[in-house]
């Protein structure tokens, strides 16, 4: 149906076959043309169901609060940015492969660290210059 398979990297491809391209008109300004052409895409790929993606990768994909995420883990990308159809099925494979790389990369975990002691000395002095400066503010005894 499409323009073939999606290649994230080396190890991961999305066959054409788990895409569901859909062609609409698209919205915003755009005169005569915009009323007749379906240059819009709307690609659906079921990220819960793909038999394509890592267990791991589909969790991390899934866990993502993303407004492009249906309730039963499609992920839909509208593309409508450019004027021919061609262009906004390149668009929307493109920033496909984009989301999927993003959750390729496994985040690196935080550690709890103290602040030093060094850095909580400096921040009670600026504090106490601060408090310093606000009282030289207040007006009292002014003669």
């Amino acid at each position: 149906m499409g323009n073939g398979p999606v290649t994230i990297n080396a190890h991961l491809v999305i066959p054409d076959d788990e895409l569901v391209e859909r062609f609409v008109r698209a919205s915003g300004a755009g005169g005569q043309n915009v009323n007749k052409v379906a240059t819009a895409v709307e690609l659906r790929f079921d990220v819960a169901n793909s038999p394509s993606l890592p267990e791991p990768l589909r969790a991390r994909l899934l866990a993502r609060r993303d407004r492009r995420m249906t309730s039963e883990g499609v992920l839909v990308i509208d593309a409508q940015r450019f004027r021919t159809q061609d262009r906004n099925r390149e668009d929307a494979r493109e920033r496909l492969a984009a989301i999927i790389q993003a959750g390729l990369s496994v985040p690196k975990a935080r550690k709890a660290t103290k602040p030093t002691f060094g850095s909580k000395l400096r921040r009670l002095d600026a504090k106490r210059e601060r408090a310093q400066v606000k009282r030289g503010r207040s007006t009292r005894n002014w003669e």
